[in-house]
């Protein structure tokens, strides 16, 4: 009799945890404005010089830790609660040794400018003195950055660029010439930091004897104004240059400044031939290798400068060409030979790893018909090339090693999904950080053959609470488009029931660069999903021709007509999902951000007869007001291309809209300016089609801040639920 009882109460047990888990319900509030999914992960890891050690900033401390037997902390290096300046506690936002690691430079109470720059407070720590001396005293810096050597810190501030002597405790001004919206000297222009991922203007030589330096010349850029609006009687108008497609650029000049002779001399300036100097790399025997790229973006050479009896000698040693563009990135790895180097090329029409010799001579490390993600790093010891790929196919991403003859090659990662590796000094041991769909980070310590030696965060709390609201998973399919079968993804409801019929939401990207059908956790994103579904709605996203991961014609398919086929692969994903006997073919939504906020709106015009409902979260809606590096890398300049510019823009098909709309902007956007949502809405009130609009004041591109994104997602669902 007792046993009965004790399994009748063990069942009931069990039947109320399932009834628990069933009725645990998602919301905004849970997802955007409680910490209830934040996941754990390891941030600001620094390898130390010995390969041995590396550093991480928890809880405003510097922790010291041992790859090869990783544990508990070994030493606090720094702790940000027992540090401060002139009495003034400092918070740790972000740190780096000097060469011989006694020294550490603190960034301190940053401030975001753009999406990648800021300022900040810049502190330097003697650690065996515990001294604490700020960098210049005179306001924040930008871009703070040890020497080699470790007895120089170069800054730039008020656009002009200097550097601290530690030994001299002297400031040594290198530029004057320094104007807000005129002459920017180490730091970059708006289009370089946003389209060439590329803050940074300033560049010590290996010897520390000389520096490279940017210097922009924005006069002849057009500026463009937002105002910003903190309740005064006025407006508070920001400027700055912003070059839209087929508009001036900054002219640029690329200098070397000498530390011993305190002096600056002219390299290299943009001219008829080259538009663009996307990257600065120093070779190990201290001689500069300049990208330099002409205005169409399909011809990118590789100029080594070099010094030469007091004068200075410029050589194309490598050009990389295409029919449509060449794309910049950080694969670049000098060889110690002095005399050859690592990159990645798309030139066999899929994007591999080569070994380019400053003769001309290459040869090509991986093969097939998948793509390199990343060059992640060499180890010459050992010979050993370390990258990221998508071999096992666009939605995957892991780890290999190969050897410099591209001869034998095997695969580190142990799980499918999406891998990234963080390498020590040296290349002895890498930090892998993996997940997957419906899985949050697992990071774990390696050593270079790939044997996990450590656990650092499994995410394991998390993974319970994700449990406990029963959430559907993710799953991946492909969907015939409209001449070719893409990667999709889909969330269904807990409760699907073949029989029934269900309204689709599509939320899509669709543009170069940016991938949605990833095997890979989404943060937040995932659990808005999970939310659409628990109301009822099937969701989806698709990557259309123009996406990566898939060999260069299929990515570059799209040149010259952005949105013209991913719309016709969107609306052939529309019919295809349509036809699916649980699908409601009259209740199709789509919803995008950004490139993805362009293609709902061509969605709903150009697409109209599929689409019932659309919400374009801060979109593009004629590409003649994007910036000129971007737009131009795809479509040429508006004068080329006009065709191209105007019958993909879905201002010129408002006409053709039915269903209910919603367009979403920040006014505080530098990015997408807000003015491309007020030319669309003006469009639809010439035509006299009703929409609905909602705007966010002073929010940039991201729309976040405080209740931002819970008041912004919030009114999502509503309209969703709505109007779908």
């Amino acid at each position: 009799m007792k046993n009965i009882k004790s399994i009748v109460l063990i069942t009931l047990l069990l039947v109320a945890s399932v009834i628990n888990a069933q009725q645990k319900e998602l919301s905004n509030e849970l997802i955007w404005a409680s910490r209830t999914f934040s996941p754990d992960y390891v941030y600001s890891v620094n390898s130390m010089n010995d390969g041995e050690y590396f550093t991480a900033l928890e809880d405003n401390k510097i922790e010291k830790y041992s790859y090869k037997s990783f544990g508990e902390s070994i030493e606090t290096i720094l702790d940000g609660a027992n540090l401060s300046f002139n009495k003034e506690p400092l918070s740790i936002d972000d740190y780096s040794f000097n060469a011989d690691e006694t020294m550490v430079l603190l960034a301190t109470n940053v401030k975001s400018v753009y999406r990648r720059s800021f300022t900040a407070n810049y502190f330097i720590v003697d650690l065996t003195t515990k001294k604490v001396s700020k960098l210049s005293g005179k306001g924040k810096e930008q871009l703070a950055d040890f020497s080699p050597d470790g007895k120089k810190i170069g800054f730039v501030q008020g656009n002009n660029l200097f550097y601290f002597d530690i030994t001299t405790s002297e400031i040594i001004q290198i530029t004057t010439s320094g104007e807000r919206n005129k002459i920017i000297n180490g730091a970059t222009d708006w289009v370089y930091e946003e389209e060439f991922e590329l803050t940074k203007g300033f560049y010590w030589s290996p010897d520390s004897k000389n520096m490279a330096y940017y210097q922009f010349n924005e006069s002849d850029v057009t500026e463009f104004t937002m105002d910003f609006y903190y309740g005064k009687t006025y407006p508070s108008p920001y400027t700055f240059r912003y070059p839209k497609a087929g508009e001036d650029n900054s002219k640029i000049t690329i200098f070397e400044y000498n530390v011993i002779s305190n002096k600056s001399a002219k390299l290299i300036q943009t001219d008829e031939t080259y538009e663009y100097f996307p990257r600065l790399k120093w070779t190990l025997d201290n001689k500069l290798c300049v990208l330099a790229m002409n205005r169409h973006q399909n011809n990118l050479d590789y100029v080594i400068i070099s010094k030469e009896n007091n004068a200075y000698k410029n050589k194309v040693v490598y050009t990389d060409k295409s029919d449509n563009y060449v794309e910049v990135d950080n694969n670049l790895i000098f060889l110690k030979d002095g005399k050859s180097f690592l990159r990645t090329s798309e030139k066999d029409g899929y994007r591999h790893i080569y070994i380019i010799g400053f003769d001309g001579s290459e040869t090509q490390l991986t093969k097939g018909e998948w793509d390199v993600v990343e060059l992640k790093g060499l180890n010459e010891a050992t010979g050993q090339v370390y990258y990221v790929s998508a071999k096992e196919g666009a939605i995957y991403k892991s780890l290999y090693v190969t050897d410099l003859k591209g001869k034998k090659c095997s695969m580190l990662s142990d799980l499918k999904g999406s891998n990234d590796a963080s390498f020590s000094t040296g290349m002895k041991y890498y930090i892998n950080y993996y997940s997957n769909a419906n899985q949050p980070y697992l990071i774990t310590l390696h050593n270079a053959k790939g044997k996990q030696l450590k656990v650092l965060k499994d995410n394991a709390k998390l993974n319970e609470t994700i449990t406990s609201f029963n959430l559907p998973k993710k799953e991946f399919l492909t969907i015939k488009g409209h001449d070719s079968d893409l990667n999709a993804w889909i969330i269904k409801p807990a409760d699907f029931d073949k029989s029934k019929k269900y309204p689709v939401y599509f939320t899509i990207y669709n543009g170069p660069g940016h991938n949605t059908v990833t095997d890979s956790y989404d943060g937040s994103n995932y659990y808005y999903h999970q939310l659409l579904a628990q109301n009822g709605y099937i969701v989806i996203s698709v990557d259309t021709r123009g996406t990566m991961y898939r060999g260069a014609e299929f990515k570059k398919s799209t040149y010259l007509q952005l949105g013209k086929l991913e719309t016709e692969d969107m609306i052939a994903c529309a019919k295809t999902v349509g036809n699916w006997s649980f699908v409601d073919s009259s209740r199709v939504g789509v919803q995008g951000w950004s490139y993805g906020g362009y293609m709902a709106s061509l969605c709903m015009t150009k697409g109209a007869d599929f689409f019932k409902m659309g919400i374009a979260v801060a979109p593009v809606t004629n590409w003649r007001w994007y910036d000129n590096i971007y737009t131009e890398r795809f479509m040429r300049t508006p004068q080329e291309n006009p065709n191209g510019y105007d019958y993909n823009s879905p201002i010129n098909h408002v006409e053709k809209m039915k269903g209910n709309f919603l367009i979403v902007h920040g006014t505080g956007d530098d990015n997408v300016h807000v003015q491309n949502t007020f030319e669309m809405t003006q469009a639809l009130v010439e035509k006299n089609i009703d929409f609905d609009m909602a705007i966010y004041t002073n929010k940039n591109h991201g729309i976040y801040g405080g209740f931002t994104r819970l008041h912004l997602f919030n009114k999502l669902l509503k309209f969703t639920v709505k109007n779908l």
